[in-house]
């Protein structure tokens, strides 16, 4: 079932409220391995898919993070982003906008298409995920245009926890 949920390509296969987050393993901004299997079950997670490094909505998104980071971190949450963006994007980007959160580098998009992101015709999509302390998505949150309530909805969601 987990291989066939992996490769469908249609929007049942897309990871939804109350599911268990699938877990990962992805170099970060500074190359080194990220396994979520470390985190998921332990703490809330905000793991937000966005399309590219400094483009205008992806900037305002990971900006938007970045201000409300202290916010997340009160929450005990861990903030995640992931395009398919190469590593040393990813620590441009960073270092360029001060992103105090870790980057994941998905350049074959193998994550986007285990959570069953969906595409805008050819652009990877702007989906934010989050997940509880038990490691369940208690909240998902899709927006191509709105960058900034990616991070409003996340810490919403994260509060009702609370």
């Amino acid at each position: 079932m987990a291989f066939l949920q992996f490769w469908s390509p249609n929007a049942d296969a897309q990871v939804k409220t109350g599911d268990k987050v699938p877990v990962f393993s992805l170099p970060d901004q500074d190359g080194k391995t990220f396994d979520l299997a470390t985190v998921a079950g332990k703490q809330p997670l905000v793991i937000y898919f966005y399309p590219k490094d400094e483009t205008s909505v992806c900037t305002k998104e990971a900006c938007s993070f970045r201000d409300s980071y202290e916010e997340f971190k009160k929450l005990g949450a861990l903030v995640i982003g992931i395009s398919s963006d190469n590593v040393a994007s990813h620590k441009s980007f960073a270092q360029h906008h001060n992103l105090p959160f870790t980057l994941l580098s998905d350049t074959d998009q193998q994550v986007r298409k285990l959570f069953g992101v969906p595409k805008t015709f050819v652009i990877p999509g702007r989906v934010t995920y989050v997940v509880d302390k038990r490691g369940i998505v208690i909240h998902t949150f899709n927006s191509m245009r709105d960058g900034e309530r990616h991070v409003a909805e996340a810490l919403e969601a994260l509060k009702k926890q609370h």
